[in-house]
């Protein structure tokens, strides 16, 4: 285990992950509430960086002094980032509701066979690059 390779607290900080001694369901309750809560945190993370962005600015690598030469975030930007939302969820609805089987394997569609090995497995497309 990676976690237990840390030096002085490897152990003990496996057995707190883990919830004991060895992986049990106090393990797949942790891991799945952050499972399902990261997404919320890391959006909320998201939320306020770009809040903090607009309300103090950053860096001036322009070098515009003024507010002259600048748009304001709304509703140019809004407009801007709703439009590019607009198109992810039209790709993504299309790609859900008339091709859900476009991305997928086709031994997928192979009736499961507890008693026998697939012939050749691989690993997915992403993978590839690694699979010896």
């Amino acid at each position: 285990n990676l976690l237990s390779a840390i030096p002085w607290i490897g152990t003990d900080f496996v057995q707190f992950v883990w919830g004991g001694f060895s992986v049990n369901n106090a393990t797949l309750n942790r891991f799945f509430s952050l499972h399902y809560l990261l997404p919320f945190i890391l959006a909320a993370l998201a939320a306020m960086h770009l809040l903090a962005l607009h309300e103090h600015g950053s860096s001036n690598p322009l070098g515009i002094s003024g507010n002259t030469d600048r748009l304001p975030f709304h509703p140019y930007f809004v407009f801007k980032d709703l439009v590019t939302v607009f198109l992810f969820l039209l790709v993504l609805g299309v790609m859900v509701f008339y091709a859900p089987n476009y991305l997928g394997h086709s031994d997928n569609y192979i009736p499961a066979n507890p008693m026998q090995t697939p012939a050749s497995i691989v690993p997915e497309w992403y993978l590839l690059p690694f699979y010896a």
